[in-house]
């Protein structure tokens, strides 16, 4: 069967080989380097919109400030910043002032230190609980049988709301803490501002989902 689609997270060459990183590299039976060519030279006119030129710009120097020793040659580069830190100098390389913060309930005491952190590096932090309305999750449809304690009244997370204050206080910036897998994504849709995330709930893990990838052939073999 003919293939019709992106499938680049199992191209089998080496990256340095590949079409997307060397002219006349090589491809796999699709390749969206090769196949949709006509789609890269639309994207590159959205970048030449008002809206994106900067933020392109500016989202690429941040890539390269990222890293050190680049003098060195690409072999020796090394990271250099913390995603934390990369955040605050992009929003001040697009002259953001003021940043949203949308969170979980869950990390309300990693949400207060973030809320510092960028308090005074200057920045006007508004930050917004996944619980703010008190609306019972019986509101979207949910029976007593579905919540996380049965029969017990229980707040629903909110994205859209997240996203209404946010948009209220006419943020430049919003980072997103945290959320719900669903949830994240409503709040993607619903929020005006350019938006960010800065880490995302795995409530085994520590909020560090990968670490189940990390181990895939140990402890957890099982996912395979």
């Amino acid at each position: 069967m003919t293939q019709k689609f992106s499938d680049c997270a199992r191209c089998p060459f080496a990256i340095a080989e590949r079409l997307c990183r060397t002219p006349n590299g090589k491809a796999p039976a699709f390749c969206p380097t090769r196949d949709l060519s006509q789609l890269t030279q639309a994207s590159l006119k959205i970048y030449k919109q008002d809206k994106y030129a900067e933020f392109a710009r500016q989202a690429s120097i941040q890539e390269a400030d990222g890293y050190a020793d680049k003098d060195l040659g690409y072999a020796r580069v090394r990271p250099a910043k913390t995603r934390i830190e990369e955040i605050a100098e992009f929003a001040n390389k697009m002259n953001f002032r003021r940043l949203g913060l949308a969170f979980c309930v869950g990390l309300r005491r990693e949400a207060k230190i973030v809320a510092d952190i960028y308090s005074d590096k200057g920045f006007e932090v508004v930050s917004v609980i996944c619980k703010t309305g008190c609306s019972d999750k019986n509101l979207i449809g949910l029976n007593d049988e579905q919540k996380i304690v049965p029969n017990e009244p229980e707040a629903m997370c909110n994205p859209a709301v997240q996203a209404l204050v946010l948009n209220n206080a006419e943020t430049d910036f919003n980072i997103l803490l945290g959320l719900c897998v669903g949830h994240d994504s409503i709040f993607l849709k619903e929020a005006d501002a350019p938006c960010t995330v800065l880490a995302v709930k795995d409530r085994v893990l520590g909020h560090n989902p990968l670490a189940a990838v990390y181990n895939i052939d140990s402890y957890y073999r099982s996912l395979k």
